[in-house]
């Protein structure tokens, strides 16, 4: 396993931090609440690269589980019994496929890391949906319908998940241009496409 830089481990826990910061950034829409937990896991993998952007966010779950009220409902190894938290798997996979397929691209514009977001939250949806259909009908015995949640924890979550995923792509554009971008080995430096 590759040894990390100074630079890269003051990265991967600024992340930490920001992920877990984002869970408490409680932001009110109508009757549901929203949190900027979501855009950090993006950033941490488009800004980090596959293996520093998933593994900032693992070390962010695997604190929570260790008891550390982290989660937006706290913390401790209980709480993957929690519906919800198939969505945290999920941001750690999200974050690796956004880092690598950002890196797919000599030069990725906004656009490009929009679309690569898009299919991150789609990632995190899969897993977020099966997890909280399975424990809620399974395990908690809170039993809901397929469509309840794919209504509910997907279709009515998608606009401002979106909305994350251009402020995401749009800092990650900024941030890029002020050098906080992670290079893999197989990667080419970054290079800001001219408008």
């Amino acid at each position: 396993m590759a040894q990390l830089s100074l630079r890269e481990m003051i990265l991967c826990a600024l992340f930490v931090a920001l992920v877990a910061v984002g869970a408490f950034v409680r932001i009110p829409v109508g009757s549901d609440v929203y949190t900027l937990q979501f855009m950090f896991t993006l950033l941490a993998g488009l800004l980090l690269g596959p293996r520093l952007g998933a593994t900032a966010v693992l070390v962010y779950i695997l604190l929570g589980l260790l008891g550390v009220p982290v989660f937006a409902s706290g913390g401790g190894p209980g709480y993957v019994l929690q519906p919800t938290f198939g969505y945290l798997l999920g941001f750690v996979v999200q974050a690796w496929f956004c880092g690598w397929a950002a890196r797919r691209r000599e030069s990725p514009g906004f656009r490009y890391l929009l679309a690569v977001n898009a299919v991150g939250m789609a990632v995190v949806y899969a897993f977020g949906l099966v997890y909280f259909y399975a424990v809620s009908n399974y395990v908690i015995d809170a039993p809901v319908s397929v469509w309840w949640v794919v209504l509910y924890c997907g279709i009515l979550q998608v606009v401002p998940d979106f909305l994350l995923c251009l402020a995401a792509a749009q800092a990650a554009v900024k941030c890029a241009r002020a050098g906080i971008w992670v290079e893999t080995r197989e990667a080419a430096p970054y290079q800001m496409k001219e408008a």
